[in-house]
């Protein structure tokens, strides 16, 4: 058996800050970048070593502005780095200056260490050891080879079944006892990295989430390995899942004792299958590599930029809200409402077949039916909550406001497109706040407010796009007429589809869009 940790990997919430931490402040390298596995719409990002070497790589879930989860029984509680002892002053120097609140030096079984918290508060400490030397040494301008990250030192396991997780670790995945401290036992495996065993009996209960480890990973020499451990933990009752190819290893999965999730993964193929080591981490691969796929999730995935290049900085305003900028933008933007259901990526690759250089706002309905975002509450499929559309229309022409003096954008350019629920919401807005919104396109929409207040929507632009086979279809000319009578400016298309989005409705709004420029 290889042995040691492969990787650990941890889920994150804004992936700005993911990468401005570890790469912007640890130094380490970004060596890959690949839509989930499991979910290709989920952002996965693997950082390690000049080489992407298995027992350097931390690997982040991107789940963008997702629910923050708690670390607790049953999880990886702290993951540590290796560094030269000699570097623990260098760390706290550049921890301090980086406005950072570092806690130590501290000693942990005779090693120094540096405990740091890292955006989303998972605790990453940098231990000083020479039990570990760097597979291929990765640096920046500002880090010495000397002082930078050599690889995983090891990780804490909050578990509740200390025993018999120590015995899985030791009768399966080769670690060796080596002490005992209070309420830790540290193993050893034959590499040299660590795994400290907390007794957390009496210890709040975890809960899954952004700022949590979601598992760590040990070494496999190759299938044969990892189809003799499986035999082996069936045996014992433990049942780990069947092996799953990830491209750029081959694992399985197995929940210990203490139902902390362990992966036993394979050095081999490796983060070189599909880039040169010089080009490591400067694209996004789809897990399919189909290359539609790879277009759509160029546009979905929350985009990020290397420290140093221009970003967006995100402000902190009543709506979760998503940009997507082209490489070359032309001026126009996008503010996309998706429909029940969705979240603030649904409409951004409809939007993007629309207009490939549109800068694209997606925003996140607030109210939730079942956990699923809405932009307002409904009593029945055809019963909607009147005071609560009056107050998410204010509030969203407050974020329109706040969003525009924020980021800078003109709102002689913004077109307003929104989906189902999102076009209601328009639709309500245009009689709500009728100068906020000079051009729309509302599809597989409805009126929705019970008495609309009169008003003049003669500076409205609007395309009403009703699909021939959507149920709700007959309400799509009585909002049309609602808007007319207030002066509106209205298009009504139909285009062969039923409630659901169609590729039908691209064209469509384009031929609108060169008209009413």
């Amino acid at each position: 058996m290889v042995a040691g940790i492969h990787h650990v990997t941890l889920i994150t919430r804004k992936v700005q800050a993911n990468v401005d931490f570890y790469v912007g402040f640890l130094g380490m390298r970004l060596v890959k970048r690949t839509g989930g596995f499991e979910d290709a719409t989920q952002l996965h990002l693997l950082y390690g070593d000049a080489k992407g070497s298995p027992g350097s790589l931390v690997t982040f879930l991107v789940w963008e502005d997702g629910s923050p989860g708690r670390a607790g029984v049953g999880q990886v509680g702290e993951i540590s780095l290796g560094i030269d002892p000699m570097s623990i002053g260098f760390w706290l120097t550049r921890a301090l200056s980086a406005g950072l609140k570092p806690e130590g030096p501290f000693e942990e079984f005779g090693e120094p260490v540096l405990r740091l918290k890292d955006p989303d508060g998972i605790i990453v400490k940098l231990v000083g050891t020479n039990a570990l030397q760097a597979a291929a040494p990765w640096t920046n301008d500002t880090i010495p080879q000397e002082h930078a990250i050599r690889r995983i030192r090891g990780a804490t396991l909050f578990s509740e079944t200390p025993d018999e997780t120590r015995e899985l670790l030791v009768n399966h995945f080769d670690y060796r006892p080596q002490a005992t401290n209070g309420a830790i036992s540290r193993l050893v495996s034959e590499p040299g990295d660590i795994i400290d065993i907390r007794d957390a009996r009496g210890f709040w209960a975890s809960a899954p989430g952004t700022g949590t480890v979601d598992h760590v990973a040990f070494r496999a020499a190759d299938d044969a390995e990892l189809q003799s451990v499986r035999t082996a933990l069936q045996a014992v009752n433990s049942w780990p899942t069947a092996m799953h190819d990830r491209k750029y290893f081959r694992s399985l999965y197995v929940r210990e004792p203490g139902r902390i999730l362990f992966e036993l993964a394979t050095d081999a193929p490796g983060m070189l299958v599909d880039e040169d080591e010089t080009t490591l981490g400067t694209r996004l691969f789809s897990p399919d590599d189909k290359p539609e796929r790879q277009a759509e999730l160029e546009v979905i995935l929350p985009q990020f930029s290397m420290p140093g290049e221009p970003r967006v900085i995100y402000r902190d305003l009543p709506f979760i809200h998503r940009f997507f900028t082209p490489q070359q933008p032309n001026g126009n933007i996008f503010v996309l409402l998706h429909g029940s259901g969705a979240n603030e990526t649904a409409m951004l690759p409809i939007a993007h077949k629309i207009d490939a250089h549109a800068t694209l706002l997606g925003v996140r309905g607030r109210a939730l039916e079942e956990g699923a975002p809405r932009w307002f509450r409904r009593n029945g499929p055809m019963s909607f909550d009147q005071a609560d559309i009056v107050s998410e229309a204010e509030a969203f022409a407050a974020f329109i406001d706040g969003a525009v003096h924020a980021y800078g954008l003109d709102p002689e350019r913004m077109v307003y497109i929104g989906y189902s629920n999102g076009a209601n919401l328009l639709g309500a807005m245009l009689s709500l706040h009728p100068q906020l919104i000079r051009r729309a396109v509302l599809l597989r929409s409805m009126a929705v407010l019970t008495d609309p207040p009169a008003v003049d929507m003669s500076t409205a632009d609007v395309l009403v796009i009703a699909g021939e086979k959507d149920l709700y279809g007959p309400y799509t000319q009585p909002l049309a007429e609602r808007l007319q009578n207030g002066r509106a400016k209205v298009d009504l298309a139909t285009v062969p589809a039923g409630h659901e989005l169609d590729d039908a409705d691209v064209p469509a709004i384009q031929r609108w869009l060169k008209q009413s420029v």
